[in-house]
């Protein structure tokens, strides 16, 4: 029996299953799509949150001691809306970690050096002290690794 005469006989399972492999590819391929998508779309979303938790950092002045290098808390105390932004930098920062932790987003270059810079700032570095002690506990372990520094 040759090939042509198997083909004849087995023309109909020969087109359902190429009709099924064909499918499959698809769905693969479109699902990829979606991933790249989703990603894209993560991404997008984490940086309009950024750019709204900076944009208050810059329309209120009284903020500023917040980026300080020489904010001497000794002399002035926190404010409370200095807590409240570098609360919601966190409560940002703790969203950003997880979507990547979960892949939802691309790897953010530079991501563990702007962290360990924020957090060597002297009101972020007291603020971070009182309220990791309410964060998930690798969420914890990356900031503080990225403020170690390693």
């Amino acid at each position: 029996m040759g090939i042509s005469e198997w083909v004849s006989r087995n023309w109909f399972d020969l087109l359902q299953s190429a009709g099924i492999i064909g499918g499959l590819l698809f769905t693969a391929r479109s699902l990829r799509s979606e991933a790249k998508t989703r990603r894209v779309n993560t991404l997008l979303a984490i940086t309009k949150g950024h750019r709204d938790v900076w944009t208050e950092f810059y329309r209120r002045p009284e903020l500023k001691r917040v980026l300080a290098y020489g904010a001497d808390l000794d002399r002035e105390e926190i404010t409370r809306e200095e807590e409240i932004f570098v609360n919601l930098v966190i409560l940002h920062l703790n969203c950003v970690f997880y979507a990547r932790k979960t892949g939802l987003v691309f790897k953010l270059e530079g991501l563990r050096r702007d962290v360990g810079w924020f957090f060597s700032l002297p009101i972020p570095k007291v603020i971070w002290a009182k309220t990791k002690l309410l964060q998930n506990d690798d969420f914890v372990e990356f900031v503080e690794h990225c403020r170690s520094g390693k």
